[in-house]
């Protein structure tokens, strides 16, 4: 499966990723506003072959983020399939990410959860204090449903994304 954009594609995650995702999610700089992650590269080899039969059974699917030359910028997961509506997150963005990463991984991510699974609508939260992830989400259309002490939780709809990609048109 490989969803491509114009400048970044999103490729299902595989046991030789481990390492470079190990390595965001223990970088400083990338896990401020994600689970903490324990062990070592061989518990995320582990991790990702009990995630393998979750993506066999259609349960949740794990992107790398890749630049169109094949270097690996990110990753993205799709998950918490409810009712008419999908989730996403695990999105991180390192310095080898295109200008344009953060909105075309959006939008691939997007296209995959409605088109390609069907769904009409998409929930996520985001921890708070991560502004710059929160103002993009609410620019692209997403609104607060609620919140907790950590997390703000969002709702956007299919209508919403399409109508955000309709007026990004041509500046990407």
């Amino acid at each position: 499966m490989l969803l491509i954009s114009k400048t970044v594609r999103l490729r299902l995650v595989e046991e030789s990723d481990a390492e470079f995702i190990f390595g965001l999610r223990i970088g400083e700089k990338y896990n401020k506003y994600l689970s903490a992650v324990v062990d070592d590269v061989d518990t995320q080899i582990n991790w990702i072959r009990r995630y393998k039969e979750d993506e066999a059974n259609r349960q949740q699917f794990y992107f790398i983020i890749e630049r169109l030359d094949g270097e690996r910028c990110g990753t993205v997961r799709v998950y918490d399939f409810v009712g008419s509506s999908f989730s996403w997150g695990s999105w991180i963005l390192n310095e080898q990410k295109t200008r344009n990463a953060a909105i075309e991984s959006a939008f691939l991510v997007y296209t995959f959860g409605f088109e390609q699974l069907g769904f009409d609508q998409c929930h996520f939260e985001v921890r708070k204090g991560n502004d710059r992830v929160i103002s993009f989400h609410e620019k692209m259309g997403a609104t607060k449903t609620h919140e907790t002490e950590h997390e703000f939780y969002f709702e956007i709809t299919k209508e919403s994304v399409n109508s955000a990609r309709e007026k990004l048109q041509g500046k990407l």
